[in-house]
C-alpha cells in the first residue's frame, strides 16, 4: 500500500507540472489587423471594436489599411509577419490574391482569422462573418412582399467575387424564386462598394430602365448612391431602395426616409469575436472553420435602437 508521504509528493509533483504547462501556454500579446479599406464605415467599426477590445485584454493591435488595393495588402501583411505578430485578423481587399497573405502567415506559424471575406483556396483558421445568404434572402423576401411581388429590379453588386457579394447574390436569388413577377432588368458590379459608384452605376442603369420600382445596393453605401440617383432622375413611379450592412450614417438616413430597408450586421461583436478567436488560436485551441452571425432586417420601425447603439 502506498504511503501518505508518497501520495502527497506525487500530487505535488503533478500540480507543479500543471503549473509549468499553464505558464508555458502561449499568449497573444500582439495582433495584426489587416483591413481592406477604412473608407468603409463597416470596416471602421470592426477596426474600432478590435482595437478597443484588444486594449482591454492587454493586447497590442497593429492596424494596416490596404485602401482597397490587394498588392498593397500583401506587402502590409508581409511587414506584420516581420514584426512577429502572434495572430493575424485579415479582411481581404479583394478576391484576387486574397490567399497569398494567408499562406505567408501560416508558413510563419501565425494563425489567421478571416473576417467578412474568406480567401478562396486558402481559408484562415476560422472565418467570422454574417450569414449573408440567409440575411439577403430575408431582405429580398421583404422586398417581394412590399412590392406585392410585382415589378422591375436593378441590382448594384458589391466587389465581384468577394464572399459577401457572392453570398448576398445567392441569398437574394433564392428569395426571388417566390416572386416570378419581379424581373431583374439590370445589374452592374462596383469596384469598391462606394457611394459614388452606387450613384454612377444606378444612373447608367436608369437610362435604359427608367420604369424600375426596386433597386438593391448590396451595401448601404451603394444604396445611398442609388437613392441619390433616383432623386436626380425623378421617376414617375415610387422606387423602393434597399441596402445591406447597417452603416452608422446609413441608419440615420434610413430613419430620415432616404432609403427603405437594410440588414444590420453585428460589426462590434465581430471585432470582439476576432480578438477572442486570436487569443484561443494562439493558445492552441481549435475553432470551428466558420463562425456565422445573424443580421437584423431594419426599417424605420426598428432603426432607432441601432442608431442609439450599434450591435
Amino acid at each position: 500500500m502506498l504511503s501518505r508521504a508518497f501520495l502527497f509528493t506525487a500530487a505535488a509533483t503533478l500540480a507543479l507540472l500543471g503549473a509549468v504547462d499553464a505558464s508555458s501556454a502561449k499568449e497573444a500579446k500582439k495582433i495584426g489587423l489587416a483591413v481592406a479599406n477604412l473608407q468603409a464605415d463597416f470596416f471602421n467599426q470592426i477596426k474600432q471594436s478590435v482595437e478597443k477590445y484588444g486594449k482591454s485584454k492587454g493586447i497590442e493591435v497593429i492596424t494596416v489599411d490596404a485602401k482597397g488595393d490587394a498588392a498593397t495588402q500583401v506587402s502590409q501583411i508581409q511587414d506584420l509577419i516581420a514584426q512577429d505578430v502572434d495572430a493575424l485578423i485579415y479582411i481581404p481587399a479583394g478576391a484576387t490574391a486574397a490567399s497569398v497573405p494567408v499562406k505567408a502567415a501560416k508558413a510563419a506559424g501565425i494563425p489567421v482569422i478571416n473576417v467578412d471575406r474568406n480567401a478562396e483556396g486558402a481559408p484562415g483558421d476560422t472565418f467570422i462573418a454574417t450569414n449573408s445568404v440567409n440575411s439577403a434572402n430575408e431582405l429580398c423576401d421583404y422586398i417581394g412582399k412590399k412590392t406585392d411581388g410585382k415589378g422591375k429590379m436593378l441590382i448594384i453588386h458589391g466587389q465581384k467575387g468577394t464572399t459577401p457579394e457572392v453570398d448576398r447574390s445567392k441569398g437574394c436569388a433564392e428569395a426571388m424564386k417566390a416572386y416570378p413577377n419581379i424581373k431583374v432588368v439590370g445589374e452592374l458590379w462596383s469596384e469598391g462598394w462606394h457611394q459614388d459608384e452606387g450613384f454612377k452605376l444606378t444612373q447608367d442603369l436608369l437610362q435604359t430602365n427608367p420604369d424600375v420600382n426596386i433597386i438593391w445596393g448590396q451595401a448601404d453605401a451603394l444604396a445611398l448612391g442609388a437613392a441619390q440617383a433616383v432623386k436626380v432622375a425623378h421617376p414617375d413611379q415610387p422606387v423602393l431602395v434597399a441596402g445591406f450592412d447597417g452603416d452608422t450614417a446609413a441608419l440615420v438616413a434610413l430613419k430620415d426616409g432616404v432609403f427603405d430597408v437594410t440588414s444590420t450586421q453585428q460589426t462590434q461583436k465581430m471585432g470582439r469575436m476576432a480578438v477572442d478567436s486570436a487569443i484561443d488560436l494562439v493558445a492552441g485551441k481549435k475553432l470551428p472553420p466558420e463562425q456565422l452571425l445573424t443580421a437584423t432586417l431594419t426599417t424605420k420601425e426598428n432603426v432607432d435602437k441601432f442608431v442609439a447603439e450599434h450591435p
